[in-house]
């Protein structure tokens, strides 16, 4: 898939759990225990997915942690492909 194809978790949660149970930022920021300004953060794709809200939204919504963690880890990695940020480094040869 084309690394701008994959977008952040946080917009597709909040498209997916957030709006159809009509439930705020605020509510939901209150509901797992994190400050508004992260969950607004987190839903709006300017910070990524910790381990820890992760499980937050498993506990709420059903949704695999590890799903959650998969599409941040996806996202992250085609950000760095698309703005070239990609390491220079060459791959190591086993010398027998």
């Amino acid at each position: 898939m084309h690394p701008s194809l994959i977008s952040h978790p946080g917009p597709w949660m909040l498209r997916t759990f957030l709006e159809p149970y009509n439930i705020s930022v605020t509510e939901m920021a209150k509901h797992i225990g994190v400050s508004r300004q992260n969950m607004s953060a987190l839903l709006n794709g300017r910070s990524a997915m910790s381990a820890r809200m992760a499980l937050s939204f498993e506990k709420a919504f059903g949704v695999k942690a590890d799903t959650l963690l998969r599409m941040q880890v996806a996202y992250d990695l085609a950000q760095l492909k698309l703005k070239g940020e990609e390491p220079d480094v060459k791959r190591l040869e086993c010398v027998g």
